[in-house]
């Protein structure tokens, strides 16, 4: 049987055997938050993903694009959230996008790229998305060295790593991690990868240890001239890959991190610019008319993700940063209904265009592509600390 076969039998025997419990049975994991509400947001968006999202020639077959908006986060948190409430077996959703991952891998010389124009840019992303999303599902899995499909994501993604030790990144010119420098973004999602993966770093195979000093080289040689987004992926990178960030960084990062922080607790994800849309030259301006107004609040993917983050470089429960940051989270996740759907979520808005007040722009994928991100980052930042 072949590798995608049997991982797809396999993951088709989990999906048919997920456990659900019944909502009595759940614990409450935080009396000031609704986790089955952020569930269902999650697994809704997702099935929306799953059915519109760009089919690629994988094989002899199709799969969904694996993207950083939708399938990351998701893969992130819903993992962590299923297990706090107890739920041991992963939902048909990740079953179906792990069974995804595993054909593009696997099939990785005969598979279609999410943009025939720009190959080398949609080759480097999925690398980098793929061999993370396997690492930290080994991790999950508790396994002590990487599975077979996993060292296979990580030699695809050592070979497409470009000789200054970064990868090459989807760039349509939409902020925050579709742009000309979110190349840093991908490198930090890369050794957070490499961080993850059991047994990867004392391996010694081939030439691991010259592509992971390449990838130290990149972040640390290029930190300073980063956004105040792309320096906090950086230190949420340094928490899991050695070698990265000084003390001095750190601390300096966490400083300006407080001082960005708004009187409500929260951080606004405009405020951790500036902001390029991969233009080489002033005047920077979005493709389209974003609501300024908007974007000047607090939203959920700014704070889930800064407060995340510090938890994992260490900052305690009663740190008074994240303090305020946990608390303006546990009072916004707010009931939201959008054309027939109701759902319970932490919103976040576009950099790049208005997708709040209609247009062709303000139907609901678009509208609610940010809030899933919000939505992923606010429950890891909330769940307690494995």
């Amino acid at each position: 049987m072949k590798l995608s076969t049997r991982v797809l039998v396999v993951a088709i025997a989990l999906g048919a055997t997920a456990l659900n419990l019944n909502p009595q049975d759940r614990p409450d994991v935080n009396a000031a938050w609704d986790p089955e509400k952020a569930a269902q947001y999650l697994d809704d968006r997702m099935d929306m993903w799953l059915d519109r999202a760009t089919k690629l020639k994988t094989g002899e077959g199709k799969t969904s694009c694996i993207s950083c908006h939708a399938v990351v986060p998701y893969l992130l948190a819903r993992p962590a959230l299923r297990k706090a409430m107890r739920v041991t077996n992963p939902t048909p959703q990740e079953v179906k996008l792990l069974a995804a991952i595993a054909q593009r891998v696997d099939k990785n010389a005969s598979q279609e790229s999410l943009y025939g124009s720009q190959p080398g840019q949609a080759r480097g992303t999925e690398a980098v998305l793929n061999a993370l999303i396997l690492a930290l599902e080994d991790a999950r899995q508790n396994r002590q060295q990487v599975s077979e499909l996993t060292r296979k994501a990580f030699g695809q993604l050592w070979e497409s790593q470009r000789p200054d030790g970064a990868w090459d990144w989807m760039n349509t010119g939409a902020e925050p991690d579709e742009s000309a420098d979110a190349q840093y973004y991908g490198a930090a999602l890369a050794a957070i990868a490499v961080g993850a993966a059991p047994g990867l770093i004392k391996s010694n195979e081939g030439d691991t240890a010259s592509h992971i000093d390449k990838l130290r080289a990149y972040l640390n040689g290029n930190y300073a001239a980063q956004n105040l987004y792309n320096r906090v992926w950086a230190l949420l990178a340094s928490t899991r890959l050695a070698g990265l960030l000084s003390p001095e960084q750190r601390q300096s990062l966490r400083a300006e991190l407080q001082a960005n922080q708004n009187d409500d607790g929260g951080w606004s994800l405009y405020k951790l610019g500036p902001w390029r849309w991969s233009k080489t030259a002033p005047p920077f301006a979005p493709p389209g008319k974003p609501d300024l107004s908007l974007l000047a609040k607090s939203d959920g993917y700014a704070t889930g993700l800064i407060a995340f983050v510090l938890r994992q470089a260490g900052s305690p429960s009663g740190d008074p940063t994240l303090k305020k940051a946990t608390d303006w989270l546990k009072a916004n996740q707010k009931e939201f209904q959008v054309d027939s759907h109701h759902w319970k979520l932490w919103r976040a808005h576009s950099l790049n265009h208005d997708h709040e007040n209609g247009g062709p722009r303000g139907e609901l994928w678009n509208r609610m592509v940010m809030s899933d991100m919000a939505t992923a980052f606010a429950v890891l930042a909330l769940l307690p600390a494995d």
